[in-house]
């Protein structure tokens, strides 16, 4: 059958922004024209390496060992193989940025169309701009009440004031702001982890009893902590060059998630090993057998990469708010979005402040369960479309396929209902065979990529070309 090429006007993103870096960044989530690309694929290298050198990072390696009940050495298994997976797709999705020039939202419609979008794009601005920023504060906000005895209130809105003012200012801050603190973070976090390492009893937990189900958990908790970087990985590759080649773009981002992720898991994994007896306080119990110098160095450490982190949350949270396709006045509707998103968010973190850990751990695995499918069908519907003019899709109103959607839903569903395991809600699976941990990011994947497959034969879009026009 013989392709019908349509095409489609871009909706550009307005004003000159260029690099400045105080300027705040016009528009909202539109094409970025070419004259206002700039950056190198070196830099994604900081940019994912720095918000990862926080203590939720460590925090997936510590709820291996005492959540999932992992051996040391299992726990390293796990956390190398799930981290590896999110990072892997996290390269393949930026590599994509350069030549598209929108954020990865956007890129999310050509297979879930402009309206079915609104369901992995409404996801992401939930979890991103008020989940992972509210999960992120709490930790940064515990580290410096530990550091200066402040109220731990008192230091969220600090933590909060300080995350918002980054990303207000956009893409350009963010970035720099990353470059930047990746050196004090680098350097705090490398001596804390040689003597967390040095004073570590892996024999202290041989006997692990979480087995194969334990060792899922936490390839599903490593997984979703690399992976949930996944929907904002086109966000911070957009402005590079149409030229800039797609290996080095995706390999510098890729590699960045996963050696900062792999590292200080394992280092978290090693620190769980130590006694911290009667200490509630996370950041606190974690930083209880260093130097004090040392100590307060990491607390500080904690949270500024906290912010780190959170810039990006809060600044990709917004642009996915905006890939929904509603109409926000004004040239700084990105900006504006982002204070909305850190009000909201500082409500969650203030409510999270009590039992951060066993939060933390639900919050991760929800965090795979809707990845999962959402991948499966970002990544078919890419092969599906290979050697295909799709950009064109990215902006039209009336490119509204039904399969994207609806093969998320059911993936989302089936697998939550039947596999799911965790506090809130354990499925029939695991309640009767425990050892199957938690497969459910798996079989979501699994289920709707199948289901996209076969639903894409049935669209009329199926074999239809776009072709954007700026």
């Amino acid at each position: 059958m013989t392709a019908t090429v349509e095409t489609t006007e871009a909706e550009v993103r307005e004003g000159s922004y260029g690099a400045r870096v105080t300027a705040v960044e016009p528009g909202g989530a539109g094409f970025i024209p070419v004259e206002e690309r700039h950056g190198r694929p070196l830099n994604l290298f900081w940019t994912w390496m720095s918000p990862n050198l926080e203590f939720a990072t460590i925090f997936v390696g510590v709820i291996s060992v005492l959540y999932f009940q992992q051996t040391f050495g299992q726990a390293v298994a796990a956390i190398v193989l799930g981290t590896a997976l999110g990072s892997a797709t996290h390269g393949i999705l930026s590599a994509r940025g350069p030549s598209m020039g929108v954020p990865q939202m956007v890129l999310s419609r050509i297979g879930f169309g402009y309206r079915g979008n609104i369901l992995p794009a409404g996801l992401n601005a939930i979890v991103a701009g008020i989940g992972w920023f509210a999960v992120n504060s709490v930790s940064g906000a515990l580290a410096l009440a530990t550091l200066t005895d402040l109220p731990n209130v008192l230091c969220l809105v600090i933590v909060v004031v300080l995350q918002v003012a980054v990303a207000f200012f956009g893409h350009n801050l963010v970035q720099a702001f990353e470059r930047y603190a990746f050196p004090i973070l680098a350097v705090i976090f490398l001596i804390t982890s040689i003597i967390t390492l040095s004073k570590a009893s892996p024999s202290a937990v041989a006997g692990g009893t979480g087995g194969l189900g334990g060792f899922l958990l936490t390839v599903g908790a490593s997984f979703g902590y690399a992976a949930g970087w996944n929907p904002y990985a086109t966000d911070y590759t957009r402005y590079l060059s149409p030229s800039t080649s797609k290996v080095s773009t995706g390999v510098f981002a890729g590699l960045g998630v996963f050696v900062s992720c792999t590292f200080l898991e394992i280092v978290g994994a090693a620190s769980a090993t130590i006694a911290a007896p009667g200490i509630e306080n996370p950041t606190e119990a974690f930083t209880s057998h260093l130097p004090s110098v040392v100590a307060n160095l990491t607390l500080l450490a904690i949270a500024l990469g906290a912010i780190s982190a959170n810039a990006i949350n809060i600044y990709s949270g917004s642009m996915s708010f905006l890939a929904l396709g509603f109409t926000v006045p004004l040239g700084l509707r990105r900006a504006i979005v982002s204070g909305v998103f850190g009000v909201a968010g500082f409500l969650l973190a203030w409510s999270g402040l009590s039992d951060a850990g066993h939060k933390y751990e639900n919050f991760l695995l929800v965090i795979a369960y809707w990845i999962g499918p959402w991948l499966a069908v970002y990544l078919t519907d890419w092969f599906l479309r290979r050697g295909k003019r799709v950009d064109g899709f990215l902006y039209d109103k009336a490119h509204n396929p039904w399969g994207g959607a609806v093969a998320m839903a059911i993936g989302m569903v089936v697998s939550i209902w039947l596999f799911s395991n965790q506090s809130e809600y354990v499925g029939p699976v695991p309640s009767h065979w425990p050892s199957f941990g938690d497969f459910t990011f798996e079989v979501g994947f699994v289920v709707s990529a199948v289901l996209y497959a076969i639903f894409f034969r049935f669209q009329k879009q199926a074999v239809t070309e776009s072709q954007l026009t700026v």
